[in-house]
């Protein structure tokens, strides 16, 4: 093998490797504005006298076009119809169902979930789509954002593994393999790999993935980390206690068949047990209570706010179940869905002077009323230390009033409309659901899946098809589409292109692997193997996996064939190492999950370094077991 001179320019990329890392690491500023600044770094030396191999500035923003930016713009963009048609809500009501609302639970179903769907649709994909249902998750079970993300960011990288089309490396790998074999005698030929040729490896990396996490996650991970919860999100008898003083919680109650409760008015057990039945279960459908005249009919449960010894002794007197957690009144009262508002009676509305009962309240606005603020004083059916229960649906309504009702957050967003109000709380989700496109969502979806598992399209063209059907039947309108960007992600990835195409152009990666290949000349297959899943490791951290992939297949065979190894093992252990990039955020889908967790680069450091090493050493020993 020639040997490669080390040039200017290649000393030049390796500073400016080396000035990317630490803005990384110290976070000076901005990562993303880390990643522009050697943009244009990279784009203003190349101007210079002898530095001009660096890039080709004509095509320096060329990565903004890329297939990687454009498949993570569309993918956003997938993800955030789903999302709209509240599927991705019943996605995680399954998961909190079976999976409960500890951590130890809840992480294994999703990362599981993840890592398998990565196995077929792109990891970035698999990870976009999931963020929306991860976030929910965290929000119920009051679980950190920032536990739960990372955990399912790297198992959707690792399930990349477990088939041929789970990741670009393993994609281009045949190819590769192909032109490799124009140059090796006939007993040398390396057959092209099957479609679960990889699974057992994949499968073995995603388990350890997610063990990793389960025994080690509570050093590993930060402790809390994500957007800070707002009243709206948090548990309605937190808040109820937090602001006007309202000592109660959310039950769950099974009421049977032969209860002495079958035919009671609803509004006469509120008064007379001092609580508040804001919604039923009946035979198989939840719904809101309409009108406080309503009859119990039986067997149902009852989702009630009220003290808990109120509750106990309502329980005691009617021979009733209280649940230990909600179970189906869950997404009912899911802070993703609803949760208490505060409104106002403003000096003109039509209502001053009418009662709830007079309005029809629930019926009419959705508006399940909980307390009365009034000046200094809180009337309400539950009774609190300060004041007796009120019959509130009695009450007329003055000018002024703080409404504190508990509601469905698309019945706040049509009153947010009426003069008659005045709608105080704004912390809540203000995108409208429809429910009645999810056909559609998943017509485009699956379109694009199809696309992407069966056909050559490129994948961003693939996504883009998925993203443009859902704006054009209206599942997201293209406003919530450029929204639903997380344009942070899209400038640190398309940013960083251009030193990737440095490192390459100038021979540095060239020499750096023969620099590497060369102290390993001489030693055991095995350590040969290893020291090219090491330098295959590296290369993804600074270029990307395909341009990584490409430049070290050729030197692995080289090194297999000499060494007298198997070509083939060394060829696939660059392509399933190139996907060893948990270190720090410059793989898409650890850039994706960074913004919405509130994750700092030292948080990869500490949580990737050991994954980095967990992956090698199980990747190793899986690939010389089959192989």
């Amino acid at each position: 093998m020639e040997p490669i001179a080390f040039t200017t320019e290649m000393a030049f990329v390796l500073g400016l490797l080396a000035f990317t890392v630490f803005l990384f690491v110290s976070e000076l500023i901005r990562i993303d504005l880390a990643a522009l600044l050697i943009l244009v770094l990279v784009g203003m030396v190349s101007y210079a006298p002898g530095l001009e191999p660096l890039v080709d500035v004509t095509h320096l923003f060329d990565g903004f076009a890329s297939n990687a930016v454009i498949s993570i713009i569309a993918v956003m963009i997938v993800g955030a119809g789903l999302d709209r048609t509240g599927i991705m809500n019943k996605v995680a009501a399954v998961i909190l169902k079976h999976g409960g609302t500890t951590e130890t639970r809840v992480l294994p179903i999703v990362s599981g979930t993840v890592g398998v769907i990565s196995s077929f649709l792109q990891n970035v994909g698999a990870a976009a789509l999931f963020l929306p249902v991860v976030s929910r998750i965290s929000v119920r079970a009051g679980i950190p954002l920032g536990r739960l993300l990372m955990p399912m960011g790297f198992c959707a990288i690792l399930g990349g593994t477990m088939t041929m089309v789970g990741s670009s490396p393993l994609i281009l790998l045949n190819d590769l393999i192909d032109t490799a074999n124009r140059t090796l005698t006939e007993t040398q030929q390396m057959a092209r790999f099957g479609l679960f040729s990889v699974a057992p490896v994949g499968a073995a990396l995603v388990l350890t993935g997610i063990a990793y996490f389960l025994l080690l996650g509570r050093w590993v991970l930060p402790k809390s980390s994500g957007a800070s919860e707002s009243g709206a999100g948090k548990g309605t008898s937190d808040y109820l206690q937090r602001v006007y003083g309202l000592d109660a919680s959310v039950f769950e109650v099974e009421v049977p068949a032969d209860s002495p409760l079958t035919g009671e008015i609803i509004a006469d057990i509120n008064n007379d047990n001092n609580l508040y039945i804001i919604s039923t279960f009946y035979r198989g459908k939840v719904s809101m209570i309409q009108i406080l005249t309503a009859e119990i009919a039986a067997p149902c449960r009852l989702a009630i706010i009220g003290k808990r010894a109120a509750l106990h002794r309502f329980a005691d007197r009617y021979g009733l179940t209280i649940r230990p957690e909600l179970d189906v009144f869950v997404d009912e009262f899911a802070p993703t869905n609803a949760g208490v508002a505060e409104i106002v009676i403003p000096p003109d509305s039509k209502l001053i002077g009418k009662s709830p009962r007079d309005l029809l309240l629930r019926k009419t606005y959705g508006l399940s009323l909980l307390a009365i603020h009034r000046g200094e004083e809180t009337l309400s059916h539950v009774e609190t230390e300060d004041h007796a229960p009120t019959q509130i649906g009695l009450v007329p309504f003055r000018a002024g009033d703080m409404l504190v009702a508990h509601t469905r957050w698309d019945n706040l967003l049509r009153i947010k409309r009426d003069q008659d109000f005045v709608v105080v709380t704004a912390d809540f989700p203000q995108d409208e659901l429809r429910p009645h496109k999810v056909h559609w969502a998943l017509l485009f979806f699956l379109i694009s899946l199809a696309l992407i598992l069966f056909t050559d399209v490129r994948l961003s063209l693939c996504l883009l098809t998925g993203a443009v059907g859902m704006i054009l039947t209206r599942v997201i309108s293209i406003d919530e589409a450029y929204r639903a960007v997380s344009w942070k992600t899209v400038f640190l990835l398309a940013s960083l292109i251009p030193l990737g195409q440095a490192v390459q152009n100038t021979g540095t990666a060239e020499w750096i692997a023969q620099g590497i290949l060369t102290l390993l000349d001489g030693w055991p297959v095995w350590s040969l193997q290893a020291g090219v899943a090491i330098l295959a490791t590296v290369f993804s951290l600074v270029m990307s996996n395909v341009g990584a992939t490409v430049l070290l297949v050729p030197l692995a065979v080289s090194i297999a064939v000499a060494a007298g190894g198997n070509p083939a093992v060394f060829a696939l252990t660059v392509a399933i190492s190139t996907s060893n990039s948990f270190i720090i955020p410059t793989h898409q889908v650890n850039a994706l999950i960074m913004g919405p967790a509130g994750y700092k680069v030292m948080d990869f450091v500490k949580s990737g370094g050991i994954m980095t090493l967990l992956f090698l050493v199980v990747s190793l020993l899986m690939l010389n077991l089959i192989y």
